[in-house]
């Protein structure tokens, strides 16, 4: 079967999500129209939701991947809205050095939906692969109420 696809727009421009099999696999920073599943609708809402600040936690069946990149984007899933961790810290919870966890951040393809734009640098912001860079990183800690934690 081959993937369904679901644009959202969203604040920083259309989303597409994608679900195989099931399951949430990417969210890419672009327009990718497609024919959408009751899953994609519910993603869709769930992120119409987050940016319209009514949700907290996304509640999706996600691919999380394997080995290091499996556990580091569930770390980064159970850090609360509104928080932040450093690559060291995750890097310490799962057991790999912060240069491996920064990379497997970098991998995400769930971005916003497993929240790696809550992982900083010991002394900075870290980097952020989507669109903007660090600039789309800081509005979403802004947008999260973490701004705080920037200063």
């Amino acid at each position: 079967m081959s993937p369904l696809r679901l644009t959202v727009d969203g604040p920083f421009g259309p989303m597409t999500v994608t679900e195989e099999d099931g399951r949430i696999t990417r969210l890419d920073w672009r327009s990718d129209p497609g024919e959408g599943s009751d899953l994609l609708f519910l993603a869709a809402r769930q992120l119409t939701a987050y940016f319209n600040h009514d949700f907290r936690a996304f509640d999706l069946p996600f691919d999380w991947g394997t080995g290091l990149h499996e556990r580091v984007r569930r770390a980064m899933a159970a850090i609360p809205m509104g928080e932040t961790r450093t690559y060291g810290e995750i890097a310490k919870a799962v057991g790999a050095p912060a240069q491996a966890v920064g990379q497997a951040c970098g991998a995400n393809p769930l971005p916003i939906l497993i929240p790696c734009h809550r992982i900083l640098g010991r002394n900075g912001l870290g980097g952020f692969s989507a669109p903007g860079g660090v600039e789309t990183k800081v509005a979403l800690l802004r947008h999260e109420g973490a701004a705080g934690l920037l200063i």
